[in-house]
């Protein structure tokens, strides 16, 4: 199935996967240099402002970007599946998508928030030679008399190739410290990067080409 959406033709691909059935928003490119494919937040959908964002710069850059939509959104629940189930499901995708429609591609994952632990999570399973992180809940806030939430930079060091990160100066969930293979950019707002969309699309912009050569 196709639609179109701001003049761009995006094909829609249903994929089965152990834990039930994941959409693609697939947007093509003629001669593409990769593929990227991204994954959306627990309680949101690939509609997300710094996703479609970082599509728009990613396409710029001629690559083909796939949004995926995690089965437990597609059956309409907004509470997210358990990790386990969430890299499964990724990594059925991931495998239809470069045996299909991506096939021949090099593979960037990523995702924001959510998506983008799941992205660091299964870098080494998929294959990526990047990995693209908006917004990454580097550790839950404090809830009040509770105790702190554990820190989340082990899902960011595990990861063994290019990285950025591209988080809110005033994000709750704190900022990733940059390494030797992470690139951590910091933008205007909150964990929604809504604040300063075009610096989104010029961190995304700037990091591509030295991914891609």
């Amino acid at each position: 199935m196709t639609a179109a959406c701001d003049d761009v033709l995006v094909h829609i691909v249903e994929v089965d996967t152990p834990h039930g059935g994941a959409r693609i928003h697939l947007d093509h490119v003629d001669e593409p240099r990769a593929a990227l494919v991204l994954g959306h937040g627990a309680g949101g959908g690939v509609t997300a402002r710094d996703l479609v964002t970082a599509t728009d710069a990613a396409r710029a850059e001629s690559l083909a970007v796939a949004l995926v939509e995690q089965p437990y959104r597609v059956a309409g629940r907004r509470s997210p599946a358990p990790a386990t189930q969430l890299d499964t499901a990724w990594v059925a995708v991931v495998e239809h998508l470069l045996a299909n429609d991506l096939r021949g591609l090099r593979l960037i994952s990523g995702g924001r928030s959510s998506g983008a632990r799941v992205a660091c999570r299964t870098a080494g399973t998929t294959g990526a030679i990047a990995v693209l992180c908006l917004a990454f809940p580097l550790q839950p806030p404090r809830r009040a008399q509770g105790a702190a939430a554990q820190s989340r930079l082990h899902e960011l060091d595990a990861v063994t190739v290019p990285m950025l990160v591209v988080q809110g100066v005033r994000d709750p969930f704190g900022m990733p410290p940059a390494g030797a293979q992470r690139t951590v950019v910091q933008v205007a707002g909150d964990h929604s990067l809504r604040s300063d969309l075009p610096a989104v699309a010029a961190a995304v912009h700037d990091w591509l080409p030295a991914v891609l050569s």
